[in-house]
């Protein structure tokens, strides 16, 4: 896509490599062959929403190593640790990174964070192909990423709905209002939006306030990023924005299960 910020092209091009790789290793058949032996995907969505129904925040807990912006995040990295502290504080869901050249991720850090507990846990990457989402449920994610700036309409839609055809929930990522309407045609009940700025990388809550008008009723928001301290959790709830995708703020922390718990005390 032309309008793709640098990174992301970067990224992309990246996957494309991974991508044909794999299949080397494992055709699509082969993969999709396997997951009638793996564990029934948990209800993603639905995990949020009990937790909304009952006046709690709605918050999927990342389990992330480091990010390109920020360099390592965690040197004393256990993915089966952080999910069993995260479970024990509130958490509704799990967010996992599995992109490794960019993020320090690993599709095992996933299985040993979902074997760990018994959260629903998101599948955190840059998916591109219908490889992707078979391999995403191989590891037994219940849940995909779809990054709006990633893909083009008819590929957004085509993955999607493989998602849901293998019983996988997807949150959708947007950025700025383009990516939102074009989110909005594609049939899903779950819209994450992202404050951080892809060109710049500066965050604003602005973003996910600014967006709302436009989202109808139904829609399931998550705010992401920019989620620092417990005056950001109550401006977001007074808005009615009740999911949360937080990751750095936790996994700075020395237990990221008990700054979960404090950062969203009052939320």
């Amino acid at each position: 896509m032309a309008d793709t910020p640098d990174i992301l092209q970067k990224i992309i091009r990246r996957k494309e490599e991974e991508i044909a790789r794999a299949q080397a290793g494992a055709s699509r058949q082969q993969l999709e062959d396997s997951l009638d032996q793996k564990s029934p995907p948990r209800g993603f969505v639905q995990a949020l929403k009990n937790k909304i129904a009952h006046g709690h925040s709605g918050v999927i807990a990342e389990i992330k190593k480091a990010s390109p912006s920020k360099g390592v995040l965690r040197e004393d990295f256990r993915p089966a640790d952080i999910a069993c502290s995260y479970a024990a504080h509130g958490a509704a869901c799990l967010s996992v990174l599995t992109d490794r050249d960019f993020f320090q991720g690993a599709p095992e850090y996933l299985q040993q964070a979902r074997a760990a507990c018994a959260l629903p846990v998101i599948r955190k990457d840059f998916i591109i192909d219908p490889y992707q989402v078979i391999e995403a449920r191989a590891m037994e994610a219940d849940c995909i990423l779809l990054i709006v700036a990633c893909l083009d309409d008819a590929r957004l839609a085509a993955l999607n709905a493989l998602a849901h055809a293998l019983g996988m929930d997807v949150l959708i990522e947007v950025h700025d209002e383009e990516e939102l309407h074009r989110a909005l045609h594609v049939d899903n009940p779950m819209i994450g939006i992202n404050n951080r700025n892809l060109r710049s990388f500066e965050v604003s809550l602005q973003t996910t306030l600014g967006m709302l008008e436009q989202i109808p009723a139904d829609k399931l928001v998550i705010t992401e990023s920019g989620i620092l301290g417990s005056e950001d959790v109550a401006l977001m709830r007074q808005y009615d924005v009740h999911g949360f995708l937080v990751g750095e703020a936790f996994m700075r922390a020395e237990d990221p299960g008990k700054e979960l718990a404090r950062l969203f005390v009052t939320g």
